[in-house]
């Protein structure tokens, strides 16, 4: 698996956390070749999005009417908890909410590998804002958790965390103006130093069979965090 040497540092926690904003760029791409972009910041054109809505009170579902409601209709939701955490499990395919009820602590989403080669270059990008009254926040950082003890080293399911590297995603509310920005670098890839030699490695969504991969969403009273999936690069490298 490649290595990258450590270099990312967090800013700070307006919006979204990154050293610098990325734009959409294929590689070797001039300034003309960037996706429009509208007026709140997203890129135009056709895009998959998904709403995490931040609830009270757990939800219950009925399966036989809401399951399909949440998972395969319009709405394009997951339900976390207005306080506290949740993760949401990743699965490799078509985008598609699986499990809807993050309320009990887990949700699942289905989204496409997002850098076969890890060359830096993302199949597609993803964008993200927070919306809702002034005060809430939350937090997202991309994990990954082993599957048993399938590297051998006789440690069994560890799990490592963008966010102890300062890799995360920041989100405040403070009404509904707020801008999508380019979370590709936070959402599509784990930065963690996994085999304790002092190196963090970038480890691309799916990119290895021994581990499961989620989002550990931390909420503190954030009411919408919107994520749209655009089937354009993003280079951040």
């Amino acid at each position: 698996m490649k290595t990258i040497t450590w270099f990312f540092a967090l800013a700070a926690p307006v919006l979204i956390v990154s050293c610098q904003k990325e734009g959409a760029f294929p590689k070797d791409s001039s300034p003309e070749q960037v996706a429009a972009t509208t007026g709140n910041g997203a890129p135009s054109g056709a895009h998959y999005n998904l709403n995490i809505i931040g609830v009270e009170n757990p939800k219950k579902f009925n399966y036989d009417e809401d399951a399909v409601n949440y998972t395969q209709g319009n709405g394009h939701v997951i339900f976390v908890p207005l306080t506290g955490s949740a993760k949401i499990w990743l699965k490799q395919g078509s985008y598609e909410v699986l499990d809807a009820n993050g309320t009990d602590g887990n949700a699942s989403f289905q989204l496409p590998a997002s850098d076969p080669e890890n060359d830096g270059i993302t199949t597609y990008s993803v964008y993200l804002r927070a919306l809702g009254k002034k005060g809430g926040t939350a937090t997202m950082s991309s994990c990954i958790d082993e599957i048993g003890d399938a590297d051998g080293d006789g440690v069994p399911d560890e799990t490592f965390c963008s966010i102890d590297q300062n890799v995360y995603v920041s989100l405040s509310a403070h009404g509904n103006d707020n801008k999508f920005t380019n979370v590709s670098r936070e959402l599509l890839y784990v930065y963690a130093d996994t085999n304790g030699d002092g190196v963090v490695e970038r480890i691309p969504l799916f990119s290895s069979s021994l581990w499961e991969y989620y989002w550990n969403y931390v909420n503190s009273g954030l009411r919408l965090a919107q994520l749209r999936f655009y089937d354009i690069p993003t280079n951040i490298n």
